[in-house]
């Protein structure tokens, strides 16, 4: 049975259009923050970074990621077609795709033809198709069958940044990664809880500064916040959990 994980309401203000969410975050202005101001260059005290996440716990003690997978396989494949496509398409297209291939060798002998056929409403379907199909072997040939464990082995394979990595190690294997994604980069560099350039500069900004308690849990909380409060064209500021602690000048409570 598939694994579908749910965010808290007190993150989730009921239905809206979702941001596509790249799978490796290019640096630049793609993902510079959409404040009309910088946040003010004061950084946030330790005090105030575990006040923040302490209330990210209370809110929502158990966050889950939003892809429906049901082993480190499927969500290895669930991570990397999700990239220029939201979690609900992704959602929509792996339920029968995964009730027909679960297993990096059911998966091979579907082929590409038709992993395209049960793929095709998700962006860049082609390319992903062949990098699944490519990935699967791999899998096979190199790890009998089993994701790997390590960072280093998941960027080997086709179709997987570190940001898929970090997904993976995080959800799969419990590891304290923290994936930047597009919504953990604008939270962090609008609110000047760790700003950076690129999204493995804020990566390690947060691996910096995030308290080690914290850390399991720290991307999920940052990606609900991005994704549903903390908005891009508009943030919620008024039901923002940290509004007293953002450095954000343009806050509107």
């Amino acid at each position: 049975m598939a694994k579908k994980a749910s965010a808290s309401n007190l993150q989730k203000p009921g239905s809206r259009k979702r941001e596509a969410r790249p799978s490796q975050p290019a640096a630049g202005g793609r993902h510079a923050a959409p404040a009309r101001k910088s946040p003010s260059s004061r950084p946030w005290s330790a005090a105030e970074i575990a006040d923040a996440f302490s209330r990210f716990a209370k809110a929502n003690p158990e966050p889950k990621g939003e892809l429906e997978h049901i082993n480190p396989y499927t969500l290895l494949v669930a991570v990397v077609l999700s990239a220029q496509a939201t979690d609900a398409g992704v959602n929509k297209a792996t339920r029968a795709l995964f009730a027909a291939a679960d297993t990096p060798e059911k998966m091979a002998a579907l082929g590409e033809e038709r992993l395209r056929d049960f793929i095709k409403t998700i962006g860049l379907y082609r390319t992903k198709a062949k990098n699944v199909i490519t990935l699967s072997e791999q899998l096979i040939a190199r790890h009998g069958g089993q994701v790997p464990r390590t960072r280093e082995a998941l960027e080997a394979l086709p179709g997987v940044g570190r940001k898929t990595a970090n997904v993976v190690l995080n959800i799969a294997f419990g590891e304290p990664t923290l994936a930047v994604d597009t919504h953990v980069f604008r939270v962090a560099n609008r609110t000047g809880l760790a700003p950076g350039k690129t999204p493995l500069e804020v990566e390690l900004a947060l691996e910096r500064v995030i308290p080690e308690r914290f850390k399991h849990h720290a991307h999920h909380w940052l990606i609900l916040h991005g994704r549903y409060i903390c908005l891009a064209r508009k943030p919620s500021c008024a039901r923002c959990l940290i509004v007293d602690l953002c450095r954000w000048p343009d806050k509107s409570v």
